[in-house]
């Protein structure tokens, strides 16, 4: 992992699970609409739908992670 997604890590994990269950919608809506562009030819920087992919299964991550701790 670079720096740079070492401290998007640390920030989801500094949050809370309310917090992030909104962050992984507004990634998921985000993901939806990469992919339409994407479908229409509108998309200029591809690359995106793969790091918003990678985002969304961050946040995941994370969230697990809370619920086991949790328990």
């Amino acid at each position: 992992m670079t720096v740079k997604t070492n401290k998007y890590v640390e920030d989801l994990r500094k949050k809370s699970a309310a917090d992030l269950n909104n962050e992984l919608v507004a990634a998921k809506k985000e993901l939806f609409n990469l992919r339409f562009q994407n479908a229409t030819n509108q998309l200029d920087n591809t690359g995106r739908i793969k790091e918003v992919r990678k985002n969304i299964a961050r946040i995941q991550t994370v969230i697990t992670e809370k619920a086991n701790v949790a328990e």
